[in-house]
């Protein structure tokens, strides 16, 4: 019904800037939310940053300053611009959201996730 697709992870030194794209694509009539959350290694995934349809964003306390998530409705995407990286930011990626359905699957909710990308930042 619907796909994520990630990409723009990599790596980057401290203090540097990276950004993620996530763009969607199926019988997608509009959306409701979308967003990215991270997961390090031997901890648990937590909300980054996500934008609703009234444009209203929200931001971990950890990000705030340094990342901005913004979304291409036309385009179905969001993008999450990261600056002055931290090695604490080294995670895996993934972009989250839910959208209404168009087409044969009109009225119906789909909300999944992305494949991950991952993000590593050195000192």
């Amino acid at each position: 019904q619907v796909q994520l697709v990630e990409s723009g992870g990599g790596s980057a030194y401290s203090g540097g800037s990276l950004r993620l794209s996530c763009a969607a694509s199926g019988s997608i009539l509009s959306f409701n939310y979308m967003g990215w959350y991270r997961q390090a290694p031997g901890k648990q995934r937590e909300l980054v940053a996500s934008v609703s349809r009234d444009g209203t964003t929200e931001y971990a306390d950890s990000v705030k300053g340094r990342f901005t998530i913004s979304n291409e409705n036309a385009r179905n995407t969001v993008n999450l611009e990261m600056k002055s990286l931290k090695p604490e930011d080294t995670a895996v990626y993934y972009c989250n959201a839910e959208f209404n359905l168009d087409g044969a699957h009109y009225g119906s909710t789909w909300h999944g996730w992305g494949q991950g990308t991952h993000v590593d930042v050195s000192s």
